[in-house]
């Protein structure tokens, strides 16, 4: 990680993120209500919306790591979306899917790539702007 002042913080809302997905990931798609086709103008909205909560975990991971964790981060990543397609598998109203890893995968390429060509450890930059803004 990096030499982040308030990592305690960083680290409580990143496992907020995650228990976030996991719960959304394993819970009835309640907030459709009885509309199971309420994002059909969108193809393959399902993959869509796995693709970019894996970017945006992907993102936010690779602001509070060094770049050359950015392989580990995606690793668990990945480890991580199988973990909720098995889990999937358990849960009656749910449903595992191999093209969600595949969406998954895609967005935590993507991600990191982002991350690569410029807002990686964007973590420090948020912090020193903190910094700056509550001087006295």
């Amino acid at each position: 990680m990096l030499p982040l002042q308030h990592r305690a913080v960083w680290v409580a809302l990143s496992l907020g993120m995650l228990i976030v997905v996991l719960a959304g990931a394993l819970s009835p798609a309640i907030w459709f209500g009885n509309k199971p086709d309420a994002l059909s103008f969108v193809k393959n909205a399902d993959k869509w919306v796995h693709g970019g909560t894996f970017f945006v975990l992907a993102l936010w991971f690779s602001g509070l790591v060094e770049r050359r964790s950015y392989l580990l981060v995606g690793v668990g990543l990945f480890v991580f979306g199988a973990l909720l397609e098995f889990f999937q598998m358990f849960v009656r109203y749910r449903m595992a899917d191999h093209f969600d890893i595949a969406a998954n995968t895609a967005g935590i390429i993507i991600g990191l790539a982002v991350a690569i060509a410029g807002p990686g450890g964007w973590g420090l930059r948020a912090e020193d702007w903190y910094a700056r803004r509550n001087q006295d």
